[in-house]
């Protein structure tokens, strides 16, 4: 016999959500609703899901990749479909069963665990969190009265049972009677114990909802650029001119720092580099500003909704001085990002007299972008 198995039961049709699909269904992220539940619980047993007759398609593309056990048609309610999750289950059934909306995707390992304790003395688990809010009583929109909160919990998904025990009551209870599996099993006389569960646990009902579970893809992008010293009178570095004795050399005007920093925005994008975007070999870009190549890459991240959230360059040479050009050179870099200047950061350092940088034959920078993607 299995340990244990748990049921996601998807075979809703979202209509309060009123998406294009059934909820389970959208994405959230770089998955689904279904997967992310589904990869939630896989680490702790293996999964099956209770979908739509009409969905098999929907739930193929969903859950590719995704090691689970073979999926289970629903019925006409959340109680019904339940069960056949179970009676599929019942010719090798585990000792223990997991059920969960599919609609809560965000679900802590912690909870996981705290079930799984509970269910070593008891018939039931379920994950909750005391009702905070004022409870009203409304009658034709009016308030009616205040109910006492001492004790109320809101109860969430998954729940836990003995396999045989839930089962058993589903087969005895009324069709449609029970909005979840622990009044049912309560019904039944069964022992429920309640653990604590997790915010992040509400569930996917409103279109703000999906909204607000979808955290940011956050990036990080790095960039590198050399060029050579040759003799001349002054050198650009991040967008500002610094009177020197020599400059540099480059198809452009050899903004090392904006070039770094572009290079470091791409990497974020993971949309190749400058050389593939504006190529050396191309007598469009000689001598041109590095600015275009900056705000090239920032229209790249705005059309693709993504924020620029922080960026910071380092500038590694020997002469000239850095210092008294840093806040010039920040607010430069930030006028072209259209960022405010305090996500702007420009350092510098020598190389202690090694290499190309401490002989004066070159400057170095190096970029690190960090992005907020949708």
């Amino acid at each position: 016999m299995r340990d244990r198995i748990a049921l996601i039961v998807a075979a809703g049709r979202g209509t309060r959500f009123g998406g294009p699909e059934p909820k389970q269904y959208l994405p959230l992220g770089d998955r689904t609703v279904l997967a992310a539940a589904a990869m939630a619980l896989r680490p702790f047993m293996p999964v099956a899901c209770v979908i739509h007759p009409d969905d098999g398609g929907r739930y193929r593309a969903a859950t590719a990749g995704l090691d689970l056990l073979p999926p289970v048609f629903g019925g006409p309610d959340r109680q019904a479909s339940v069960r056949n999750g179970l009676e599929a289950l019942a010719a090798d059934p585990p000792g223990h069963v997991l059920v969960h909306d599919a609609a809560r995707p965000d679900l802590p390992p912690a909870v996981v665990r705290r079930i799984l304790e509970a269910l070593e003395t008891h018939d039931g688990a379920a994950p909750g969190l005391p009702v905070a809010d004022t409870l009203k009583r409304v009658e034709d929109g009016r308030s009616a009265g205040t109910v006492s909160r001492d004790g109320l919990w809101r109860i969430q998904t998954p729940q836990g049972f003995r396999f045989s025990a839930l089962l058993e009551a589903h087969r005895q209870a009324a069709p449609g009677a029970f909005s979840d599996d622990t009044a049912l099993a309560e019904a039944a006389g069964l022992s429920v114990a309640v653990v604590e569960g997790d915010a992040r646990l509400e569930k996917v009902t409103e279109p703000g909802d999906a909204a607000r579970l979808s955290a940011p893809d956050i990036r990080t992008g790095n960039g590198f650029d050399v060029h050579r010293l040759v003799p001349g009178d002054g050198v650009t570095l991040c967008g500002v001119r610094i009177a020197h004795d020599r400059a540099l050399a480059g198809h452009s005007d050899a903004d090392v720092g904006m070039h770094a920093l572009t290079d470091a925005i791409l990497g974020a994008l993971a949309d190749g580099d400058i050389g593939r975007h504006f190529p050396p070999s191309d007598p469009e870009w000689r001598g041109a500003a590095s600015e275009l190549f900056l705000a090239h890459a920032r229209d790249i991240a705005s059309a693709r909704g993504a924020r620029i959230l922080h960026c910071d360059v380092t500038l590694v040479c020997e002469a000239p001085r850095i210092g008294p050009h840093r806040d010039a050179m920040r607010a430069e870099l930030a006028r072209i990002l259209a960022i405010p200047a305090d996500r702007v950061s420009v350092k510098a350092t020598t190389s202690e007299r090694l290499g190309f940088t401490g002989r004066g034959e070159g400057i170095a920078a190096q970029a690190t972008a960090t992005l907020s993607l949708p």
